[in-house]
């Protein structure tokens, strides 16, 4: 099942959850508009080149949606459109002001120099400026983008409305990008992973982890979880995985990475097949890379007790069934990714103030935000007798067809 079924399937059931009525309900799943452009650059041979961008803009009824943008050879409508509407869920179980909005071209950023990447997010700029704006929509970074491409995106807007630091969040600091930004995503795993394991009466020093996925969210969670005395016993990413049952180094894993680009060949582990990982001895879980990789075929032989979705998606509703069978704990995505889009609004919040926050008050911040986002959600779990996923969704939902039935939209 694809990301936008399931997605569909999960928000169908909190409409049942909750009662709503089937105009809102229908209301609720249409995107308020889809956007798809043209972008044409001259490559840096003098040929041109074609590709195609979109944007989803799903619901703005609780305020400016708020989305990122991926470079990825596989970005297509249906998925574009599902992870927007996750943005909308997401945004709501956080309890941020906004609505939910993913965009992203079709290319593989590998296959192109920086100059040619650099007119390719200023054509994409061109195409959307106008349908983009900071109490409208506001970009961020994702798959294949980064600070950089916010600066661009930033500079180029600014050309026709003027300094705007508030259209994109993720930027450099230098252009009023905020402390803690690059660690969010990964630093609000942590905290909900805390919070889940706190109602168990556990600690993270006393668990094992293993991480798929060593990108930004999956290098930051680890390092984190290993602060807290945590010990993580494995980790892959796309060049391959290690393990070690005493516990990796994970300062010294990073280092190594960064030195020579792959995670195998690292002295204080041994090699395993990256396939492995998933269902590896480990008490947490932690799938931090592409959607859809717990499935029917794999998710039998998962072997620990609480999975943690840091990744969009990576769980598929067979899988769901067969994990919640087993008594596996799984923290959604929706709340246990939503650090990065949390702390991309307190940077929104300061670039509207024009008054910026230390580090400190950031992760403060944050953490008060996971925290409070999950009692709200096991309140949820509680008052409709639901699994964590739909707890939930039905508290994203509801938010959404309240803040939309206030705004009088269904008459």
């Amino acid at each position: 099942m694809n990301a936008l079924a399931a997605t569909k399937r999960n928000f169908r059931q909190a409409a049942r959850i909750l009662g709503l009525d089937s105009k809102i309900e229908k209301s609720l799943l249409i995107p308020f508009r889809e956007i798809k452009v043209e972008c044409t650059i001259p490559k840096d041979d003098g040929t041109l080149v074609s590709y195609v961008g979109f944007r989803v803009q799903h619901d703005n009824a609780r305020g400016p949606m708020k989305g990122g943008i991926r470079y990825h050879p596989e970005v297509d409508p249906d998925e574009v459109n599902a992870l927007a509407q996750l943005m909308t869920w997401k945004t709501a179980v956080a309890d941020i002001p906004y609505g939910g909005a993913k965009g992203g071209i079709g290319c593989n950023p590998k296959d192109l120099s920086v100059s040619e990447l650099e007119r390719l997010t200023r054509v994409f700029t061109q195409k959307i400026h106008d349908l983009i704006g900071v109490n409208t929509d506001v970009p961020a970074p994702d798959m294949g983008t980064n600070a950089q491409t916010m600066a661009w995106i930033l500079d180029e807007y600014s050309k026709f409305h003027g300094h705007s630091p508030a259209i994109v969040t993720g930027k450099p600091i230098d252009l009023g990008g905020s402390l803690g930004r690059e660690a969010a995503t990964g630093r609000g795993v942590l905290y909900a992973t805390e919070a889940l394991l706190a109602e168990y009466g556990k600690h993270v020093k006393d668990l094992t982890f293993a991480i798929q996925g060593f990108g930004n969210v999956g290098a930051w969670a680890g390092k984190l979880i290993h602060e807290r005395g945590g010990k993580v016993v494995a980790v892959s990413d796309i060049t391959g995985a290690v393990k070690n049952p005493n516990g990796l180094d994970i300062p010294a894993l990073l280092s190594h990475k960064e030195k020579t680009g792959k995670l195998i060949d690292f002295a204080g582990a041994d090699v395993m097949n990256s396939d492995e990982l998933l269902t590896h001895e480990c008490d947490v879980l932690i799938p931090c890379a592409l959607g859809g990789v717990l499935n029917r075929e794999n998710a039998d032989n998962v072997k620990a007790k609480f999975i943690i979705e840091a990744a969009n998606h990576p769980t598929d509703p067979d899988a769901d069934e067969i994990l919640s069978k087993k008594g596996v704990v799984i923290l959604p995505d929706i709340y246990a990714n939503a650090g990065g889009v949390t702390v991309s609004y307190f940077e929104w919040v300061q670039n509207i103030q024009g008054f910026m926050w230390d580090e400190e008050k950031v992760n403060r911040e944050l953490k008060k935000y996971m925290t409070r986002a999950f009692h709200n959600l096991k309140g949820m779990c509680h008052s409709h007798n639901c699994n964590l996923r739909m707890g939930a969704f039905t508290l994203g939902v509801n938010r959404v067809a309240r803040a939309t039935q206030l705004r009088g939209w269904e008459a």
